[in-house]
């Protein structure tokens, strides 16, 4: 990666985009970290700061499109420009079957990992289209390209953000923007527990694993930052699920 490139980083509090935004900042890139909660953002753009990377925390919920444009702009004003985002941010839902779904779970994980996508490819788009270069990595699900039983939510709102980063890319080619989906499949943070809700459930899950183990964040962050990097990828989901997929 190009020194001191500007990362943005949505979700960037905990999992997969807190160990994005760390592996960036020891890319020595500038990273701005985003998420809702205010403190701990501050908080860990402090440590982001201590490896040596110039490094902010903006605070923004990517379901609110006001606060989405601010982020990005405010990006810009800071750093002066955007090469990378990394849309981190999304939710897991209520688990259950089709029918016993709500209106009110629909709306809480498509507006977190649909609408959030959306809205931060827009304003993202917009600002790296305007400089002729740049890179979005989506982060999807091993489940979005199967189903579940039981995640019918999850796994409708993880194809949505594969046709989404699909669409988005063949729209924003000619335009020196690239855009790429990093799909991972279970990996070992608290959405991990909560999914699997108990020590018997989440070994039958992992042995279903040809690895026989959950992903580390970590390992997962190789990937997006490799994604990122890789100049002639666009409108490519990458799958790092230890083999899940493979069969």
């Amino acid at each position: 990666m190009n020194t001191q490139q500007v990362v943005l980083v949505t979700g960037a509090l905990s999992g997969i985009g807190r160990a994005a935004a760390l592996a960036f900042a020891r890319s020595n890139a500038h990273v701005v970290i985003s998420g809702r909660r205010a403190d701990e953002g501050r908080a860990f753009a402090e440590s982001l700061r201590a490896l040596g990377a110039k490094a902010e925390f903006i605070e923004a919920d990517v379901r609110i499109e006001d606060e989405v444009q601010a982020l990005v702009e405010r990006t810009i004003a800071r750093f002066g420009r955007l090469d990378v985002a990394v849309n981190a941010a999304g939710t897991e839902g209520e688990s259950g079957p089709v029918v016993e779904q709500t209106t009110a779970r629909y709306t809480a994980v498509f507006d977190a990992n649909v609408l959030g996508t959306l809205l931060a490819m827009k304003h993202e788009l917009r600002a790296m289209s305007a400089q002729g270069s740049g890179s979005i990595v989506n982060v999807s699900s091993t489940m979005g390209s199967r189903g579940a039983a039981g995640a019918a939510l999850y796994v409708a709102s993880k194809h949505a953000v594969e046709g989404l980063t699909k669409s988005a890319a063949l729209e924003a080619a000619a335009l020196g923007v690239r855009v790429n989906a990093v799909a991972p499949g279970p990996v070992q943070t608290p959405m991990l527990d909560r999914l699997t809700q108990t020590s018997e459930r989440k070994a039958a899950f992992l042995d279903t694993v040809p690895l026989k183990r959950a992903g580390t964040p970590d390992e997962i962050a190789e990937a997006i930052v490799y994604v990122a990097s890789a100049g002639f990828m666009t409108g490519e989901v990458l799958r790092v699920n230890g083999g899940r997929t493979a069969s």
